[in-house]
């Protein structure tokens, strides 16, 4: 017990003048740390998307002939740019609303739970990112057309 407490941990680097294209390049950013840039980059995609969403909602719903209207454009494209190019961006969509749903369900799990322990936030980040990319992928395989 005597030599742990007598032996000093090893002094961590202290950064005051951060220099971009020195330091952030090997820096490693925990999960937890990619799910919060990640959770502000989905609401950022879903916000700037807007438009695009409203748009598939009314031409969806409004009657049988803008539906079919709305088919044609994921299948064949509208003007220009081809339908593939609709999916990519629907794509872009359902992963934004995945994460940013996941992502905003353990944010909560943590403040009811108080559950803020290291251990806790690498896990529940591991989690949330393989959730959100494996349910992502798994409507990407409906969504162009795989089953």
């Amino acid at each position: 017990m005597t030599e742990l407490a007598s032996s000093p941990r090893p002094k961590r680097p202290e950064f005051r003048n951060i220099n971009a294209l020195k330091d952030l390049p090997s820096y490693r950013l925990p999960p937890a740390g990619w799910v919060s840039i990640l959770h502000r980059i989905s609401g950022f995609i879903m916000f700037l998307l807007m438009p695009f969403i409203i748009w598939m909602f009314d031409t969806s719903v409004s009657s049988e002939f803008s539906f079919a209207k709305f088919k044609s454009v994921f299948n064949v494209g509208a003007g220009f740019v081809p339908g593939w190019f609709f999916k990519l961006v629907a794509l872009a969509l359902i992963w934004a609303y995945l994460h940013h749903f996941i992502a905003g369900l353990r944010h909560l799990w943590m403040d009811v739970n108080h559950a803020v322990s290291k251990e806790f936030g690498r896990s529940s980040a591991i989690f949330t990112l393989a959730l959100s990319l494996g349910l992502t992928f798994v409507l990407m395989l409906k969504l162009f057309g795989a089953y």
